[in-house]
């Protein structure tokens, strides 16, 4: 059987674990899976090359044209899934240049590359529903064919990505799909985002009773979002390698906004303590979407995905990675 040859950028980081997980444990097709990795080196990644042996990470920061040039050469995937980036909107405020580079020069940088060494390369670019922004009116779901409207550096680097992609795809006629992923959480989230951030939390104080006070902190309640597992998510990654129609955009979406107050009361529901909850200043954003919902009769209609794992257990499953973390 051909081994078909996949390269992940941002292998390392959580979706891209996911996505390898699911990639390995595939029976038919077989993937050979290359993956890269920074700021960390390979040899720091003892964790991951451990529960996959047959993983080949790459060191590569998506700054330098050449290097991102000789990856391509070197691995000439039959297919890549474009993950990496500077991903968080705080992020994003406090390292403006760096976001730009990361994540539309970079994104310059790999097709430069399939174009040149690999131009019958499938990529998948992922983008961010953050490009809709805060587009009126705001209480409906949202539709591909909808124009961005950035708020945050991070969805104005996404939005010139998307164009980037359809530019490419168009006049270079690159294999390029676009997906543009609602938040998405699950076991193994950092608690840079909220529901990592708060299932962390909850499990400090559920370890430290009687050491330190059960309060936690929480930013804006009162924003809604359109919540997905990120096994489902990867799960439409694949379908979207092999269906989707080059150059389209395609939502990754549970198509039903869920308030954060709601995921709050589900994890504290979980908790085995009483704990307090008070608002933080600090963790309100500079510019919050206040209603973010997609439609996902697109993705449903050209490849059959749909969602799968309910909400609670989703959050279950990230408050126990937090349990065994702490």
């Amino acid at each position: 059987m051909t081994m078909k040859k996949v390269l992940i950028t941002g292998a390392t980081g959580f979706v891209g674990r996911h996505l390898i997980h699911r990639l390995a444990s595939s029976q038919k097709p077989r993937y050979e899976i290359f993956g890269s990795c920074y700021p960390e080196r390979p040899e720091h990644c003892i964790d991951l090359c451990a529960q996959f042996p047959d993983l080949k990470l790459l060191h590569l920061d998506l700054r330098s044209e050449d290097s991102v040039r000789a990856a391509v050469q070197s691995v000439k995937p039959d297919w890549i899934f474009h993950l990496a980036a500077v991903s968080q909107v705080r992020l994003s405020w406090e390292n403006r240049q760096e976001t730009i580079e990361t994540n539309l020069m970079g994104t310059l940088y790999l097709y430069e590359a399939v174009r040149t060494s690999s131009p019958k390369t499938r990529t998948l670019f992922i983008s961010s529903s953050d490009v809709y922004g805060c587009l009126a009116p705001k209480r409906r779901t949202f539709r591909e064919e909808e124009r961005g409207c950035a708020v945050s550096p991070y969805a104005f680097s996404k939005i010139s990505s998307e164009i980037l992609s359809e530019f490419y795809a168009a006049t270079e006629r690159l294999d390029i799909v676009i997906a543009r992923p609602f938040p998405h959480t699950g076991p193994g989230q950092s608690a840079d985002f909220v529901c990592g951030d708060w299932a962390r939390q909850i499990a400090s104080i559920e370890k430290q009773i009687g050491i330190r006070p059960p309060v936690m902190t929480v930013g804006n309640l009162e924003i809604r979002r359109d919540f997905s597992d990120v096994r489902d998510i990867v799960h439409a990654y694949i379908l979207l390698m092999d269906n989707g129609r080059r150059g389209e955009i395609y939502n990754v979406c549970s198509g039903r906004a869920t308030s954060l107050q709601k995921i709050l009361d589900i994890l504290l529901s979980l908790s085995s303590t009483e704990i307090e909850v008070r608002v933080d200043p600090t963790k309100i954003r500079k510019t919050d979407i206040p209603f973010l919902a997609g439609s996902r009769q697109k993705i449903k209609k050209e490849t059959g995905w749909e969602p799968r794992i309910p909400l609670k257990k989703t959050l279950i499953d990230v408050l126990e990675y937090w349990r065994k973390k702490v």
